[in-house]
């Protein structure tokens, strides 16, 4: 019979899973946008970006097997639930953005902004879904101190990360998002 446990540490296995699909669309997408003009910023973050993504699901797993945690019954799928809308936020932001999307910050000089999707809601979806999924994987099991660690760790790379994309992106996306949330923030700005 298949425990609660072993069905988390599959979902956990999936995340892994789907994290490698999105580091393949990534590459596929830097190429393309390096071939079209496109510049990079932004390197001195990424590789804490990527430790911090790589060692999340095992934080996961180490503290529900370590710590003995107990699945949490109606909290855990609504946590699941949560996760879930993450992730089609997140696919719903790389669809929108398509060849443009990746995991770098590479902005191909003298392309318009996306503001369609759900980026007509908001500046950074794909970061929204970065927070909610940090919270909420981990609470899927009761994970708390993971939950804790890993949204805070992203709000602060989120920090750094989404002045440096704004920077990148310049004058054209500083008019076109003016009056939209920044996501994971959610604040405005004039």
């Amino acid at each position: 019979m298949v425990t609660s446990t072993a069905l988390y540490l599959g979902f956990l296995a999936l995340l892994y899973l789907e994290r490698g699909v999105e580091l393949l669309v990534s590459r596929r997408n830097i190429r393309l946008a390096l071939a079209a003009g496109g510049v990079e910023t932004g390197r001195r973050h990424y590789a804490v970006m990527v430790a911090v993504h790589a060692v999340f699901p095992l934080a996961c797993a180490a503290e529900v097997l370590g710590l003995h945690r107990a699945f949490p019954g109606a909290a855990g799928f609504a946590a699941l639930a949560v996760a879930l809308a993450a992730q089609a936020l997140r696919w719903w932001a790389v669809a929108t953005l398509g060849r443009r999307w990746n995991t770098r910050i590479v902005h191909v000089p003298g392309a318009e902004p996306v503001t369609t999707g759900p980026y007509r809601f908001m500046r950074h979806p794909n970061y929204l879904a970065v927070m909610l999924e940090a919270a909420a994987v981990p609470l899927i099991y009761g994970a708390w101190i993971t939950a804790l660690v890993f949204v805070a760790a992203n709000a602060a790379l989120l920090a750094v990360r989404i002045p440096a994309e704004e920077r990148a992106l310049g004058a054209a996306y500083t008019r076109a998002f003016a009056a939209r949330r920044r996501g994971a923030a959610g604040v405005r700005r004039a």
